[in-house]
């Protein structure tokens, strides 16, 4: 398979397949990425024989997950109110977890941290009947948009109250981030859930609270699609003003409701998927987040689709940063988002 300089690849496709970390990273290099984001079900075992990877420049990781290494406690999780609890002792618990996470980014040489903020603390059973309820009778019937209408409500009315301590707490790690002078940025990721912070406003928001700190938009293309089909933000002009505060970008494209598929491959749609291109160029972080079920044959094709429209793109004269300015492809990446 040929080389994918300027891209990264997310241990998410592997990991479950594999109990020696070099052996899951050896299989993400014959893919043809020479870069891996280490994510959140990472452990320390795993960990055991990829650091000399590391050290060893055999690989470059160009980001971590938070919370990372992995952690055995469904209060810190990828779906939990992390950054925003109520309890001050969790909240605080969050921040220090967090800072791990960063301490490992510094030490692995990585640009980034991808962070799930929070939550608004609802019954997640709301968002699974949505999802039932868009996929058997749409988005537009009665059922649907009596609990939407719900759910919205809901959320809008106690969202400001958890956006604003996830803001307090990324203020608390950003302090540490100066204090230490590390080199680290964190990224906010967009998530798949209608009761989960961020929406892209509520980025914008938090990143302009903390103005001036390295926290950015984590922009998770097959998120932000679910998000909008449901109907709790659109992707259009408001994501393209935001590009030039994306740290980076999970790349993958939704089938109806189910994410983490190959861009172009398995929806057949060689069109759609296009709208997204010009914020996956300005990204400085370009990391492929696959399911398992994607094969090396299908990854194959959809990075050789991916990689000739971005080279369209650029010949068409779109701003932004070519893979190889990223910094995954040789030296840190020093631009000034």
């Amino acid at each position: 398979m040929a080389t994918m300089p300027g891209y990264s690849f997310s241990t998410m496709w592997n990991l479950r397949r594999h109990r020696v970390g070099r052996e899951m990273i050896e299989e993400i290099k014959r893919l043809g990425f020479e870069s891996v984001e280490l994510n959140y079900n990472v452990t320390e075992e795993l960990l055991d024989t990829i650091v000399p990877m590391i050290e060893q420049q055999e690989i470059r990781i160009s980001s971590v997950h938070n919370v990372f290494p992995f952690i055995a406690d469904k209060d810190y999780d990828t779906d939990s109110v992390m950054l925003g609890f109520d309890d001050e002792e969790k909240r605080q618990r969050s921040v220090e977890l967090l800072i791990g996470s960063i301490e490992y980014a510094h030490r692995f040489n990585a640009q980034g941290v991808v962070i799930h903020p929070g939550e608004v603390p609802l019954d997640p059973r709301i968002d699974s009947e949505l999802k039932r309820i868009w996929t058997e009778q749409g988005k537009d019937s009665p059922a649907y948009g009596a609990l939407w209408a719900e759910l919205r409500e809901r959320r809008d009315e106690r969202a400001p109250l958890y956006v604003r301590r996830i803001s307090e707490s990324l203020e608390q790690v950003c302090e540490y981030i100066a204090r230490k002078g590390l080199d680290v940025k964190l990224g906010l990721e967009t998530r798949s859930r209608c009761y989960q912070i961020p929406t892209l406003r509520e980025a914008d928001e938090i990143i302009a609270s903390l103005q001036g700190a390295p926290v950015y938009l984590w922009y998770d293309i097959g998120h932000g699609t679910i998000m909008e089909r449901m109907g709790l933000y659109e992707n259009g002009e408001e994501l393209l003003r935001l590009k030039d505060k994306v740290l980076g970008v999970h790349i993958h494209e939704t089938v109806g409701l189910v994410d983490h598929w190959c861009p172009y491959v398995q929806s057949g749609d060689d069109r759609s998927f296009d709208r997204f291109l010009e914020v996956i160029e300005a990204a400085p972080l370009k990391v492929f987040e696959l399911r398992a079920q994607n094969t090396p044959e299908e990854i194959e094709a959809s990075c050789g689709i991916l990689t000739e429209k971005m080279k369209m793109l650029r010949s068409a004269g779109q701003p932004g940063v070519a893979p190889e300015e990223c910094g995954m492809g040789g030296e840190r990446h020093e631009r000034v988002l």
